[in-house]
């Protein structure tokens, strides 16, 4: 299956953000895009990559490790 290209506008609708947080991410170089003239696109499986290596997950149960230091 091919994959996608989203605009800069589309990234940041997806993410809940404004679009200055993706043209960040790429100026940055902490996301993957492709120039096509001068317009940038970004492969939907790099946005995917790019959630997945910053999602953090919980350790536990935050109330059972509360209840012990009290």
């Amino acid at each position: 299956m091919a994959d996608r290209y989203l605009t800069v506008a589309q990234v940041a609708e997806l993410l809940g953000t404004t679009e200055r947080f993706p043209r960040r991410l790429i100026a940055e170089r902490r996301i993957v895009f492709v120039k096509v003239g001068r317009h940038v696109r970004i492969p939907e499986s790099a946005l995917n990559a790019f959630i997945d290596a910053n999602t953090v997950q919980p350790i536990g149960d935050c109330r059972s490790s509360l209840r012990r230091a009290a």
